[in-house]
Parts: structure tokens; C-alpha cells; sequence
């Protein structure tokens, strides 16, 4: 399903770059397809990655089940937002980058090579970026197996890293959750100090706010968001059924 969803993802695309920009011109920034909101949320065991499921170009919403986290490996997982067929690419080139250098090296790159090699490729991307074309913000939910620490990283368009301990979020529903972040740590304690299932709900609740107030970010009345758990046993997907019950408390509750 998923590799069918892409399919139609890429035609639909295809069709949009042929019909506005035409052969030989330069892409309309405009209509270049872009997806948002993503975020990290530690929990006590590991760190949570949400993404809503819409992607747009300029008003038009061109898709609403697009994948936009992405595991690179079983340590390191990425969300992406902006520029959805760059940061494809991108993250497609390093999974491979990490894979082949594991078989070659014949041991698994360390955390600080594999945020190295992210902040490379957004260098990389500046040119095309400044022009308005391809710009992409991933955050980086990882596991440093030697350290046995969880991190989570953001990043600006030249490929500056940043960390927080306890959160990240990017896209443009981002800007209207960052304080919700320090409130619910402030009145219900940090996010990596509180199990999965609390921190879950809150992202939810954000997410749904995000969608409230960001006509590029995407509510889940009708589609689930997109989820990955990172802990000490690699990553995966939160079960639909679990997460369809998390995402109907946030809406009855939200209709009273």
C-alpha cells in the first residue's frame, strides 16, 4: 500500500511540475510540493516522532497520506518538512550512505558521522534553497548505542545542528506550537521523564492544534498521523489500533 501511495504521490507530482514550470524553465518555487508539521518528543524510554499526512503546493493540498519520517537505521530516525521530493531523495541517499558504510567498515557509523553527513547534505542543498527550491529542515530523533543516550537534533538550512533534550518540531504548523512545548513541561514535568503513552497524547493534542491553526498541516478526523518509537530496541511503528484510541480521546475531548 504504502509503495502504491508513493506511486500516485510521484504522479500527481510529475503532473504538477510538467503543467507549471514546463520544460527547460526554472521550477516555480510555488508550486513545489511541501509537507508539514513534524516533531520529536522524548519519553522516558526513548523518543517519539510524529508527522501529520498533508502535503501541499502553494494553497493546493496535493496529498494526505504522505510518509514523512523516514528510518534511516534501526538508531536513527528522521522527520521531514519543506521541500517533500528533496528530502526524499536526501534521506534515500543516506540510508544507503549508513548501509554501505556498515558493510564496508564492517561496524555501524557513529551518531556524530551520521549528524556529520545530514548537515553535509543541507549544506549541500544551500545553493538550491536560496534560489526558494528544495528547501527542506529534517529533525533527527537518534540512539547513541556506546553512550546509551537518546538525542534529538534539529537543524537550519546550511546545516547548523542544534540538540534538545526534550523536544523539536519543524514546518510551518511548528511556529504555532513551540511554547506549547515549555507549558506542558513546565506544568506536568520534561517529556523524557514521563512514559509513552502520556507523551503520546500530548503530541496528538499539538498536532491538532497545529492543524487548527496551519492550513499546510493536516488534522487526523480522517487520516492517522504518521508515528515511529525509538528505543533500545530499535523502531517501529505505534499499532493502529493504539493510536486510533490515543487520537480519539484527543477528539471527543476536543468536541466536549
Amino acid at each position: 500500500m504504502m509503495a502504491q501511495g508513493l506511486r500516485e504521490f510521484n504522479d500527481l507530482t510529475g503532473f504538477q511540475t510538467e503543467r507549471h514550470a514546463g520544460v527547460g524553465s526554472r521550477p516555480d518555487p510555488a508550486f513545489e510540493t511541501h509537507g508539514t508539521t513534524v516533531l520529536c518528543l522524548r519519553f522516558d524510554k526513548g523518543v517519539l516522532t510524529l508527522a501529520d499526512r498533508r502535503a501541499t503546493a502553494g494553497n493546493l493540498i496535493m496529498y494526505d497520506q504522505a510518509e514523512k519520517i523516514v528510518a534511516l537505521d534501526d538508531s536513527t530516525v528522521v522527520a521531514i518538512s519543506g521541500a517533500f521530493a528533496k528530502s526524499i531523495e536526501v534521506c534515500r541517499f543516506l540510508k544507503h550512505s549508513f548501509k554501505y558504510y556498515r558493510r564496508t567498515v564492517l561496524q555501524e557509523m557513529s551518531l556524530e558521522g551520521k549528524l556529520t553527513e545530514i548537515s553535509r547534505a543541507l549544506a549541500g542543498n544551500a545553493p538550491m534553497a536560496m534560489q526558494g527550491i528544495g528547501l527542506f529542515l529534517p529533525i533527527v530523533a537518534a540512539h547513541d548505542k556506546k553512550k546509551e543516550e537518546f538525542g534529538v537534533y534539529f537543524f537550519d538550512g546550511a546545516g547548523a545542528r542544534f540538540q534538545n533534550g526534550s523536544y523539536a518540531c519543524a514546518g510551518s504548523g511548528s511556529e504555532r506550537i513551540r511554547g506549547v512545548f515549555e507549558y506542558i513541561s513546565r506544568i506536568k514535568g520534561r517529556f523524557e521523564t514521563r512514559p509513552l503513552e502520556d507523551v503520546l497524547a500530548d503530541g496528538l493534542q499539538m498536532l491538532d492544534i497545529a492543524a487548527d491553526l496551519d492550513s499546510a498541516t493536516g488534522g487526523f478526523n480522517k487520516t492517522l498521523p504518521v508515528t515511529r518509537v525509538l528505543d533500545r530496541d530499535g523502531n517501529r511503528e505505534i499499532p493502529e489500533e493504539e493510536l486510533q484510541k490515543a487520537a480519539d480521546a484527543v477528539l471527543d475531548w476536543k468536541l466536549g
